[in-house]
């Protein structure tokens, strides 16, 4: 039998061309490999911020220039720092002229003024010190052989910069007495009415999908995002490692949700939360921004994306710091081959707290997830993990070729 460790799970999707979404297969097959990969972003060059005309060809290697929200001052939508946020764009042609895939930059979150300060200090919370170039890969690749799938469609990267996954509200600022901006729902709507005015109004196909924090900003948008296009126009969204557990940690205390409740409640996220969630528990506990708790109530297709043994959650949710004074967990942190068998198993026992948390998400027949036991965060912007000869697969299947 195979390690357990090693298993995978697999529910996928047929092609975009298809009319309905089939859940087709739940399997276990070894991944091939199990890594931890850090990639840097392009070239800062602040003089060439929206200089390029949008209907040019682009060749391979050619960075995107960052663009300012043209409406944000109009419309309030501030970075944390009062800086104007931004995205990245490449115009898509040939067959697809008319589809879009947009996906929202990850980074975590501030859960105090502290915090949100030290951060607006930085590209998650000030366009001011955005790279303004960056290097399209993964699922925005411009290489047919990268990224065969959506090469040729309207590609856009949202930068993040608001610390709560694109739905802080300005109310909080005036009650919390900061000079922080809270206006990550504003920046939503502004980015989504400018791309709409660029095109997108009219699109066949719509992918939203995000990283991390920008995963769980694609589960919380999911639904609106849905209704601000035509209802021809096929919508899908995919969270990349967005999809956050509320468990305890080795410690036995529920560090995420307690994070959690101060990022809810500096921010005054629970406005662009499911009203059905709020309306049933206090939202001050912090529980309707788990993802968990966001699909049930979310009625457009979703696909998940994510490893068994999620690095971020490990770190940061099963063993924070502060649940580890004597370092025991040092060296098991940063990766698996590091791990004594008490380590493992609490590890596995992790893995299974996310396949659990999707027992009711396995009953839609519109939605899918693609799990594997990889020691890595995002896999859908990485061309390695994307489609590589050496990508992570379940059956033989690539993670590009499973929606």
């Amino acid at each position: 039998m195979a390690n357990p460790m090693l298993r995978t799970w697999l529910l996928w999707w047929r092609k975009w061309g298809k009319k309905d979404w089939a859940i087709a297969a739940v399997g276990f097959a070894a991944v091939l490999f199990t890594f931890t990969l850090l990639i840097e972003s392009g070239t800062e060059d602040p003089s060439a911020i929206g200089n390029r005309p949008l209907d040019l060809p682009i060749s391979a290697d050619d960075p995107v220039e960052l663009t300012l929200l043209r409406n944000a001052k109009d419309r309030g939508a501030f970075c944390l720092d009062g800086s104007l946020p931004g995205y990245h764009f490449e115009k898509g042609f040939g067959s697809g002229s008319n589809k879009w895939v947009i996906h929202i930059e990850g980074g975590g979150w501030c859960n105090t003024i502290e915090s949100c300060s030290y951060r607006s200090r930085t590209a998650l919370g000030s366009s001011k010190f955005m790279d303004r170039q960056v290097i399209f890969a993964g699922m925005l690749s411009r290489d047919p052989s990268q990224n065969p799938d959506f090469y040729n469609w309207n590609r856009i990267k949202i930068r993040y910069c608001d610390g709560a996954s694109l739905a802080g509200h300005p109310e909080s600022e005036f009650k919390n007495g900061t000079k922080l901006f809270f206006r990550g729902q504003l920046i939503w709507e502004a980015i989504m009415d400018e791309l709409l005015s660029m095109g997108m109004a009219k699109a066949k196909q719509a992918f939203l999908t995000g990283c991390s924090a920008g995963g769980l900003a694609t589960l919380i948008h999911c639904d609106d995002f849905r209704h601000l296009l035509p209802k021809y126009t096929t919508v899908k969204c995919l969270a990349d490692a967005g999809f956050f557990l509320d468990e305890k940690d080795v410690g036995g205390h529920y560090t995420m949700r307690s994070f959690y409740q101060d990022v809810l409640l500096l921010q005054g996220v629970d406005k662009s939360l499911h009203k059905n969630c709020v309306s049933k528990t206090d939202p001050s506990q912090g529980q309707c921004l788990f993802p968990r708790e966001i699909i049930k109530n979310t009625r457009t297709p979703i696909f998940l994306v994510h490893p068994g043994y999620d690095f971020w959650q490990i770190r940061n949710i099963l063993v924070p710091d502060v649940s580890d004074p004597s370092g025991h967990w040092r060296k098991c942190r940063q990766g698996l081959q590091y791990c004594n068998s008490t380590q493992i198993e609490i590890l596995q026992g992790f893995r299974t707290s996310l396949l659990n948390a999707l027992d009711e998400f396995k009953q839609n027949k519109e939605g899918g997830y693609f799990i594997n036991s990889c020691f890595i965060h995002c896999q859908t912007w990485f061309s390695p993990t994307w489609h590589s000869p050496s990508s992570p697969r379940i059956n033989n299947k690539f993670l590009n070729k499973c929606f």
